[in-house]
């Protein structure tokens, strides 16, 4: 485990994973990242990139980790079944995440993705001891001296962002969230109030999400100039833009990196293997 306060960037795509040619530099793996910070292992959401994220622990014995789900939609959770570690005895996951609007607990959305004939292999077969959390916004965990704050997003069926803080530094994740057109979301400025780090949801920009044809409003995912804004609000020293649209290729989040760091210098256009050092 790395000393230090550290963010890795495993899976960075949004709705599907994506590889190919056109995806090498950002990579094409949906959502996973990895926060280590006071001793402490703590995972935000369980895409295409856990399963990466599994291969370099899976040989690792008595590994303990913490895996927080921002929502139960495929794209964050289709890695889970293919995380090595949950088949290893004496490993310990503990699992957290928000219930559905219909209902169903976070272990009740993972199991289901694993039941026939969906997966040929339930969540049962797991050797790893299991325990699962479900959260609410305003739920606070501590984790040894790190603490996790919850706080709602804007999203179908409901999804949570969290606030990570250790020894003073402090990142937050949010996705997936959609801003609002005529005002800022509040939940979203106070969970990344003065953060160090702000992980967004740039699945668009204003022209797609805009777009007099296609819109994309109501669906559930924000833009990069959002981003910005609540940036801005909240004081934050650095926005990390996250959840690339399938559709942009590694030379149209090249144009976005660029655009972006005119209005925010300090911000970047997260990639698969990215690492933020805050400690």
């Amino acid at each position: 485990m790395a000393t230090g306060f550290t963010v890795r960037f495993w899976g960075v795509r949004g709705s599907i994973a994506v590889p190919g040619p056109e995806t090498v530099r950002y990579g094409g793996n949906t959502p996973c990242v990895e926060v280590q910070a006071g001793g402490q292992r703590l995972i935000f959401d369980g895409g295409t990139g856990l399963r990466v994220l599994g291969q370099t622990l899976k040989h690792q014995t008595n590994l303990e980790a913490h895996l927080f789900f921002s929502h139960s939609h495929w794209d964050h959770i289709q890695g889970f079944p293919f995380f090595a570690p949950a088949y290893q005895a004496g490993n310990q996951l503990h699992i957290y995440g928000p219930a559905t609007h219909h209902g169903y607990s976070i272990k009740q959305s993972l199991s289901n993705q694993m039941l026939d004939p969906n997966f040929p292999v339930p969540l049962q077969i797991m050797q790893a001891d299991l325990y699962f959390h479900d959260l609410l916004a305003g739920d606070v965990v501590t984790i040894g001296d790190v603490t996790v704050e919850t706080g709602s997003l804007n999203h179908p069926n409901y999804a949570l962002g969290y606030r990570v803080t250790w020894q003073g530094k402090t990142v937050v994740y949010a996705s997936d969230t959609e801003h609002y057109p005529d005002r800022l979301d509040r939940s979203v400025v106070h969970l990344a109030r003065q953060a160090d780090v702000l992980i967004y949801d740039a699945n668009y920009t204003d022209e797609e999400y805009n777009d007099p044809v296609n819109p994309r409003r109501g669906w559930g995912h924000s833009t990069w100039q959002a981003g910005v804004k609540v940036a801005e609000a909240a004081g934050v020293r650095q926005l990390v833009l996250f959840h690339h649209d399938a559709s942009h290729n590694d030379d149209f989040l090249d144009q976005v990196a660029a655009q972006v760091r005119q209005v925010m210098p300090n911000s970047v256009v997260a990639w698969e293997g990215m690492v933020l050092q805050l400690l």
